[in-house]
């Protein structure tokens, strides 16, 4: 039997399935395509589940951010983990987690940051799934294991090859 499709309509295996959601009008989303660069990080991280990733404006992710950070203005991506570090044991579905994505403050970093939009949206799709999968950057070898997990992903999934010539992954937050 074939694995279901999923509700994005990429075809992935029913270990991990990714919901997108674009609530913002900036920047034109790819819903099939983040999807599956996040079903491909989960994935590597041996997760199973359903994860949510939404995209959207910059006076929406300040708002969860000052609510849920404690911090004013808008960022580029906010993860927020459920179930992926402690699935539930009853048979429950699990639930991975929600990575929040603002398109908008993307392309602002993406020149002096990743290089291209592109590379700075998956970079972010990226960064917020490993976080749902309790990587984090609080201290410096938190932050290589982050960052080499990261190239990791984007080399395998994102390029498929090496990494572009103006690609940097640390920020001036």
């Amino acid at each position: 039997m074939a694995d279901p499709v999923s509700p994005t309509g990429v075809d992935a295996p029913s270990e991990v399935e990714v919901v997108v959601e674009d609530q913002q009008t900036d920047v034109e989303i790819d819903a099939p395509r983040w999807a599956a660069l996040a079903a491909h990080t989960l994935r590597a991280e041996g997760a199973r589940g359903e994860l949510t990733l939404t995209f959207v404006d910059a006076d929406e992710i300040a708002s969860l951010n000052e609510e849920h950070m404690g911090k004013s203005g808008p960022t580029d991506v906010l993860s927020f983990p459920l179930d992926a570090l402690d699935p539930p044991t009853t048979g429950e579905p699990i639930l991975l987690g929600d990575v929040v994505v603002c398109p908008a403050v993307a392309a602002e970093a993406a020149p002096s940051h990743a290089g291209s939009l592109d590379d700075e949206l998956a970079l972010l799709v990226v960064h917020g799934c490993l976080h749902v999968m309790g990587h984090d950057h609080a201290d410096p070898d938190e932050t290589a294991i982050m960052r080499a997990r990261e190239l990791e992903v984007l080399t395998e999934h994102h390029w498929h090859g090496p990494a572009p010539a103006g690609f940097r992954q640390e920020q001036s937050q």
